[in-house]
């Protein structure tokens, strides 16, 4: 895990020295999605290709590999010794196969039609399609599982310089994959997107896999044997809350395409929509590396004054960055020139950014409610939040289905933005105690 001295006292500074890779990582793993939504948007039909992967494949891929998301944290916390970490790794396994069976299950078979027409709704061009696409990302469950669980054992054992490496490796090969797609004209945009990310995670998942081996052999086969030792029942208690959450979190993925599907402007919406939360991910990216500078460092003494003092600092930063690009010349060159999205899409997308524009700034506010959270050990806030944002989201998402006077991209854009906003209030009321605790700092 991070770690920190004690004997010194917190700074701005030694927040920033944390901070700044994690930052950078996530920030990597940001570009992936404008990458793919530039080249794509520069081959034959566009429209049709960005919204079969913004509204069927990546939000499908999300959810069926929702239950082994939190392995990372579930790795970092519990693969302290060789047996804990042969229990963690059968169930990644296991579960992996599972979940990948669904996936070729839907990707396969008629339940496809079923998901994607009758559940989500989506527009009839972009069916076939984001079939193909979605078998091709029939590796992804398995090599997220993989990559994320020895990422967690890394992480335990010092070794975190890994998972920024690891991200570069992946975005390099989406990038080579994706230029060479491009250069050859010939191959549909999803076919090409859906190639680039499947040997990203794929690519990142085996580096993971060969940078883990020193650790095993190291310092995991020399950890001295935990007593009592982990059992399943333990592992699940800490488990399943963290995988619901997840779970509920990425839900709000085929939730907006089934909704953007049944809205006005249903096509351009599902098009632009993958352009539009790609860019605004890449601000939220650096709050997000935030949460575990808290979580580490929130015990020391005078952190919690340093930790609360970076994070007012950050709000504004990721604010005036994002307004610095929707409010001057630098947005139109974004959509049009980069993102080669044309004159009428890129109006609809710059519109967009403006309604998401607090979207960074309460992700960094996030980050900072829920690291006391986590630090405190009890976590049921974080699942309650979860929720709140997902019933707000779609409240708001049927709501504009039934008034149906608004594009689907801007009903869409207002319900994320309020949905973190209510969860960031949630997360603000339950930390309150937590906080007490360091107010005589």
């Amino acid at each position: 895990m991070i770690q920190q001295s004690s004997l010194n006292p917190v700074s701005l500074r030694k927040i920033f020295i944390i901070w700044l890779p994690l930052a950078g990582s996530w920030a990597l793993m940001a570009l992936e999605l404008p990458a793919l939504s530039a080249i794509v948007a520069r081959l034959a039909e566009p429209e049709i290709n960005l919204a079969a992967y913004g509204g069927v494949v990546f939000p499908l891929s999300l959810i069926i590999e929702a239950p082994i998301i939190m392995l990372l944290a579930a790795s970092t916390a519990l693969s302290k010794d060789w047996a804990s970490y042969r229990k963690l790794n059968t169930f990644m396994m296991i579960t992996s196969a599972i979940l990948t069976a669904l996936h070729v299950a839907v990707a396969f078979t008629p339940l496809y039609y079923f998901v994607v027409e009758k559940l989500i709704g989506a527009p009839a061009e972009i069916i076939e399609p984001a079939r193909i696409g979605l078998k091709i990302m029939t590796p992804w469950t398995w090599s997220i599982a993989y990559r994320r669980f020895n990422q967690g054992l890394m992480i335990r054992f010092g070794q975190s310089w890994a998972v920024t490496v690891g991200t570069f490796i992946r975005l390099s090969a989406d990038i080579t994959v994706l230029l060479i797609g491009y250069s050859m004209k010939t191959l549909p945009g999803i076919v090409v997107a859906t190639s680039a990310v499947a040997a990203g995670v794929v690519s990142e998942a085996i580096f993971a896999g060969l940078a883990a081996i020193r650790v095993k052999r190291g310092k995991l086969r020399t950890a001295p044997a935990l007593s009592p030792p982990l059992t399943y029942r333990v592992f699940f208690k800490f488990y399943i809350p963290l995988a619901m959450t997840s779970l509920l979190s990425l839900l709000i993925q085929p939730l907006g395409s089934a909704a953007l599907s049944r809205m006005p402007q249903a096509l351009e919406s599902l098009a632009v929509w993958p352009v539009v939360i790609g860019l605004s991910f890449l601000f939220r990216s650096m709050g997000m590396g935030y949460n575990e500078v808290v979580v580490s460092m929130l015990d020391q003494p005078g952190a919690a004054k340093a930790l609360r003092r970076f994070t007012v600092l950050l709000v504004g930063f990721l604010t005036v960055l994002q307004l610095g690009l929707v409010a001057t010349p630098l947005a139109p060159i974004w959509f049009r020139r980069i993102s080669a999205l044309s004159p009428e899409l890129a109006t609809f997308a710059h519109t967009g950014m403006w309604l998401a524009l607090l979207l960074p700034a309460l992700t960094a506010l996030q980050s900072w409610y829920q690291g006391t959270i986590l630090n405190s050990k009890k976590t049921r806030a974080i699942p309650e939040a979860v929720l709140i944002f997902l019933v707000t989201i779609g409240v708001l998402l049927g709501l504009g289905i039934a008034w149906g006077e608004m594009p689907g991209l801007y009903v869409g854009l207002i319900a994320f933005t309020l949905g973190m906003g209510v969860q960031t209030l949630w997360l603000w009321v339950r930390s309150r105690p937590v906080m007490r605790g360091f107010s005589s700092e």
